[in-house]
């Protein structure tokens, strides 16, 4: 018994020390990356061409076109894929797979809390945002938010400006509702006062007549 124990504290210390190891090793091939891509490209050049980029990806909304690689980024901006690289992992410290579907996050996002788009299917969303399918849409969301598309419309959809606005005005609207429900009642109760008042009336008026009558006779 007291072996396995060690056993099973001597792998998990192994496997957190794997870990650590990883990360840091992720983090310092990252560094030298940049590094590297620093070397390649002259900062002038570089602001110059993350500005073009930017221009085409965000600005035109180039992101949503699932086709659109980094190799026609680079026919249009009339230079190689390893400049573009260079450019997206220096300034925005990603690659470029990464920075479109950041883009195509932050735009689903928005969608999936839009009233407008409330019937529309995940795999739809997905494909107007730019995806290729459904499976990769899923997986980026959840590395970016770290929650599923779904979990989010869920989550954020009653907090969203526009359906609290919504949420007033049918509030509102059903408070003048039962304003109105309540005078129509009390004027209802008020004509039948009347009427029951005019009724008594009318019954004290015949039985008087009807007294006059038999004492004339």
């Amino acid at each position: 018994m007291e072996v396995s124990i060690k056993v099973c504290i001597f792998a998990k210390n192994i496997y957190v020390l794997t870990i650590r190891s990883m990360a840091k090793y992720n983090i310092t091939e990252k560094k030298e990356k940049e590094a590297a891509y620093r070397g390649l490209v002259s900062p002038k050049l570089m602001d110059e061409m993350q500005e073009k980029i930017m221009n085409i990806i965000v600005m035109q909304k180039k992101y949503r076109d699932k086709d659109y690689s980094a190799k026609k980024l680079a026919e249009d901006l009339g230079t190689n894929t390893r400049y573009i690289s260079a450019v997206v992992n220096v300034r925005f410290h990603m690659n470029y797979t990464s920075f479109v579907n950041k883009y195509r996050i932050d735009e689903a996002m928005t969608l999936l809390v839009d009233r407008r788009y409330q019937d529309l299917r995940m795999e739809e969303i997905s494909d107007m945002v730019g995806f290729a399918n459904r499976q990769s849409f899923y997986a980026s969301f959840f590395k970016i938010m770290g929650i599923t598309p779904r979990d989010y419309k869920i989550t954020h959809l009653s907090q969203h400006p526009s359906l609290k606005i919504e949420k007033e005005a049918a509030k509102k609207k059903e408070k003048e509702a039962k304003k109105k429900e309540k005078e129509a009642a009390k004027k209802k109760e008020q004509l039948a006062k009347k009427k029951e008042a005019a009724k008594k009336k009318e019954a004290a008026k015949k039985k008087e007549t009807k007294k006059v009558t038999k004492a004339k006779k």
